[in-house]
């Protein structure tokens, strides 16, 4: 193998204006029943990912998040939704001290499915609510022209992080630990001539 030989990296910016980020929170307690299992938006996020477009090997990802924009997106009173916001980001969130979230991959293998169509298996670095933990993503990803569709979803639990989750009505509505992300990205291309690795 030609070990001066240069390939370039193709780079894909998330675009949030054709992209959807979520997280989901659920119920127990009491009032469970009542089906309030709020599904919370993320609106202000970057993020890259990084491959060769050729062999898609050497990919990188990355994923930065600002706390204090979600909105909820579940029709409720306006109490109920003023109660939940101030919990989720006084006392979830604590976005005051933790402004921030980041994600970022020190692995990922990639299967082809056929066509443009892949999955991505991914080892990362989150960083939340000041804990470090490693978190598995796994993702579909269709390659379109100059830019990527990337989908799936992932789970975590808010106590891995400090976080002790929120009652409402003296304990008769509470949210379980685990919390469910969904996300449907799009990632469009930049140019980068000067990019290149050695292989």
């Amino acid at each position: 193998m030609d070990t001066g030989t240069q390939k370039s990296i193709a780079k894909f910016v998330i675009d949030k204006t054709g992209s959807r980020f979520t997280v989901q929170a659920f119920s127990t307690g009491l009032l469970s029943s009542f089906g309030h299992n709020p599904t919370i938006a993320i609106r202000d996020y970057n993020g890259e990912v990084e491959i060769s477009p050729d062999t898609f090997e050497h990919a990188r990802v990355r994923l930065n998040i600002r706390t204090k924009q979600m909105d909820v997106l579940d029709r409720m009173k306006s109490d109920d939704r003023k109660k939940l916001e101030e919990e989720m980001y006084a006392n979830v969130l604590n976005v005051d001290q933790f402004p921030k979230a980041s994600y970022e991959s020190t692995e990922v293998s990639i299967q082809k499915l056929g066509g443009e169509l892949l999955v991505a298996h991914v080892v990362g670095e989150l960083s939340f609510h000041g804990v470090q933990r490693l978190q598995l993503i796994d993702a579909r990803v269709t390659r379109m022209a100059t830019m990527l569709r990337i989908s799936g979803q992932f789970t975590l639990r808010q106590t891995d992080f400090g976080i002790k989750p929120v009652s409402f009505a003296g304990g008769t509505l509470k949210l379980k630990d685990e919390l469910k992300f969904n996300f449907e990205l799009v990632a469009r291309g930049q140019e980068q001539p000067e990019n290149t690795y050695q292989a």
